[in-house]
């Protein structure tokens, strides 16, 4: 099951207790105040995991909670912090605040801290002055950060497959990966996004996601509309599968950018791959003189795997340029 939206509550722990205690020794009966200072609360803290692909877990675990700071003790001993909670999330994983919806991260790498515990509170040790040299007086510590955080998922992957729906893109991904996603001959039978990873001619390796089909309205929510077009914006290239057999398959390409550029306008300086699908069933595309200008243009059957290959290196030879301006 893919999961891409999630809320949680995320309890930091609370800080230790300052304790009241005064020295004693046979020789020192009524010794100085030595209570020590409680513990730090834990924090809870996110951290990026390339191994996750989905908020699955999320699903069915709404809290997480971390430890609280032991209290003080005797001898001025300080209490021990309470350990934090380590959660482990997908790489691309937008962390709002659900009351106000701001946004705390984008957590891509790394980790950051999403509630922080509280402070130990002081041991009567601290207060003791010289006109109190033997003070009663200790502080509780302080609790730990509780926010509701809304979880918005945006899949990271080199290629982005974008088409109408049954334009044959989990056809394609099929081709050129190890992944199996759901295949028919209907609209939306992908309803969530699929990832394969590609060996390139060189044996260099890259992902791939399939998006689900859009429609015409994506930008407003039609469909399944910008639950899903919101995966394309982590995605280094565009991939739009059209299908050659259409009425109008160049209207169809138009429909898409359109909707895309609608959505987010940066998305339209991504670069862009053209691909007209399904030339098994149309012998005569050549002669129809599709071309879109301006974008590389290939034309391949999915089922065949006829001129797959090229775009393969074409893509390649893409990333490989990005990737290299990166450095």
């Amino acid at each position: 099951m893919f999961i891409d939206k999630a809320r949680i509550t995320v309890e930091a722990g609370k800080g230790g207790n300052g304790c009241v205690s005064f020295h004693h020794e046979r020789s020192r009966p009524k010794g100085g105040p030595d209570g020590g200072d409680g513990g730090r609360g834990g924090d809870v803290i996110f951290k990026a995991d390339p191994s996750q692909q989905t908020l699955l877990d999320f699903h069915y675990r709404h809290k997480f909670r971390a430890d609280n700071g032991q209290h003080g003790k005797g001898n001025c001993k300080t209490g021990r912090d309470g350990a934090s909670k380590i959660v482990n999330v997908p790489r691309g994983t937008l962390v709002k605040d659900a009351e106000t919806g701001k946004l705390i991260c984008d957590l891509d790498t790394g980790e950051i801290v999403v509630a922080r515990g509280g402070k130990g509170g002081r041991g009567n040790a601290q207060f003791a002055t010289s006109r109190n040299t033997a003070p009663i007086k200790s502080e509780d510590g302080q609790p730990g950060e509780i926010r509701e955080l809304l979880m918005e998922l945006r899949i990271i992957a080199d290629v982005g497959l974008v088409g109408l729906p049954n334009a044959g893109k989990s056809t394609f991904l099929a081709r050129v990966t190890h992944a199996k996603p759901k295949i028919a001959a209907y609209p939306f039978s992908t309803i969530s996004p699929n990832l394969g990873i590609v060996s390139s001619y060189i044996g260099e390796k890259f992902i791939i996601a399939d998006i689900p089909g859009l429609i015409e309205g994506a930008h407003d929510g039609k469909g399944l509309g910008f639950e899903f077009l919101r995966h394309i914006s982590r995605t280094k290239i565009l991939l739009f599968i059209i299908d050659v057999s259409k009425e109008d398959p160049e209207e169809d390409y138009r429909t898409l950018a359109k909707e895309i550029k609608l959505y987010d306008e940066s998305l339209v300086d991504k670069k862009s791959i053209i691909v007209f699908n399904k030339i098994d069933i149309v012998q005569d595309y050549e002669d129809k003189g599709f071309k879109i200008k301006g974008i590389d243009n290939f034309f391949i059957s999915a089922v065949t795997g006829k001129g797959v290959e090229n775009v393969i290196k074409k893509i390649w030879e893409i990333l490989s340029r990005l990737r290299s301006d990166e450095e």
